[in-house]
């Protein structure tokens, strides 16, 4: 008679050993959906209003009479300038990852687009020095020198990876304090768990 007693008893017990185990997935689930996010506080308006100027500077002179969208599109203005490889490249990183990809990572404020568009924005940054040199260097290349859009999206890229690469890194700071802290807290639980062998 005694045992369904002993078995609601310890039932009870472990109930009451740790209340909060039903909240531990909810809690969890809420600390991943967190640390999946940023914050980019002020820089949000620095990054909106370097990708309006880069979408401008799509408009502007890129080589000659070519403008950022000749170049897109390599259409017969671009030809005729000689647009080569690089420049191309360059443009289509530019718009890729210095504008959809900086505006989807403003959007959602997923930390993986942010890093995405850093990515994206370093190396758009290197192909469009490529670019600039190209221009001016190329004995081969028959037609006008570097534009002034060209110029500005390539500076506007230099600007949209800086504040990135500050966004991702200040985020990363976090989760590694963040995750620190967990295990502090994870310690702590298994110091004062009656089921730790004394």
């Amino acid at each position: 008679m005694s045992a369904p007693n002993d078995k609601s008893d310890a039932g009870e017990s472990t109930a009451k050993t740790d209340p909060m185990e039903g909240y531990r997935k909810d809690f969890d689930a809420a600390e991943r959906k967190v640390a999946g996010e940023i914050d980019p506080g002020a820089r949000a308006l620095v990054v909106a209003v370097a990708v309006v100027v880069l979408l401008a500077s799509f408009m502007l002179p890129h080589a000659g009479a070519a403008n950022g969208w000749d170049v897109l599109s390599y259409n017969e203005d671009a030809a005729a300038e000689t647009i080569i490889l690089p420049s191309r490249i360059f443009v289509w990183l530019a718009l890729v990852f210095g504008v959809i990809t900086s505006m989807l990572a403003l959007v959602t404020r997923r930390w993986v687009l942010a890093w995405g568009a850093l990515a994206g924005t370093a190396v758009s940054m290197v192909l469009g020095m490529l670019a600039i040199w190209s221009r001016q260097t190329t004995p081969d290349v028959a037609g006008a020198g570097p534009g002034i859009g060209l110029v500005l999206a390539w500076l506007t890229v230099i600007v949209l990876t800086f504040h990135w690469l500050k966004v991702v890194w200040s985020r990363t700071a976090i989760q590694l304090a963040a995750e620190q802290e967990r295990r502090e807290h994870a310690a702590e639980q298994d110091d004062y768990s009656p089921w730790r062998l004394r």
